[in-house]
């Protein structure tokens, strides 16, 4: 694997919560969470031409806004 590009990412509060607690389930950090994330998007991407399943995409707003701020 080749050297791995550092960027800025900003996300709302809880937009990262989520993650965090995605990640900690799935013995992850945040940054491989998100890295493994984005990778199945791409691999989602190629094999059907979307980034995510339709379902995904009209629940994702109301689900990242109804999450209790701790």
């Amino acid at each position: 694997m080749g050297k791995k590009k550092q960027i800025p990412l900003r996300l709302s509060q809880s937009l990262y919560d989520a993650i965090a607690a995605w990640a900690e389930d799935d013995f992850r950090s945040v940054n491989g969470q998100i890295e493994y994330l984005l990778t199945e998007c791409v691999r989602q991407r190629k094999k059907n031409g979307k980034y995510v399943p339709e379902q995904l995409e009209e629940h994702l707003e109301m689900d990242l806004e109804s999450t209790p701020a701790d």
